[in-house]
């Protein structure tokens, strides 16, 4: 099975926040601090591969990142039924908010790297 076509390296990669194209370099600049921003890298630090291909390329992730909050609160909701059936409407909501906000920082990262390793042009 070759580099691109195996399922598992490409979720590491992507977990790993690493390079579409030489699956080694950085996609996101190392400790931007826990409540800032994260900062993408302009190149990659390895290959010089362009993350950015035009202005706006981005805009696709959002769907990406939508759809992988949309995936956590079904989660959180589906868990929180299970696990504590008892527990009182707003209690639900608030875990099922509580999760999409945590991971919220890690969604804009996984959404933009998804969205350079689904489409690398």
């Amino acid at each position: 099975m070759g580099k691109k076509s195996n399922p598992f390296r490409f979720i590491r990669d992507v977990n790993a926040e690493k390079c579409p194209h030489c699956n080694e370099g950085q996609v996101f600049k190392l400790k931007t601090g826990i409540l800032k921003f994260p900062v993408m890298n302009d190149k990659c630090p390895n290959c010089d591969y362009k993350f950015e291909r035009e202005p706006g390329y981005f805009i696709g992730a959002m769907y990406l990142s939508y759809g992988l909050a949309v995936a956590q609160g079904v989660a959180a909701f589906v868990l929180t039924a299970l696990i504590l059936p008892t527990l009182s409407i707003e209690w639900v909501i608030t875990l099922v908010v509580g999760t999409i906000f945590i991971f919220a920082k890690k969604n804009y990262k996984w959404s933009r790297i998804l969205y350079i390793h689904i489409f690398p042009w």
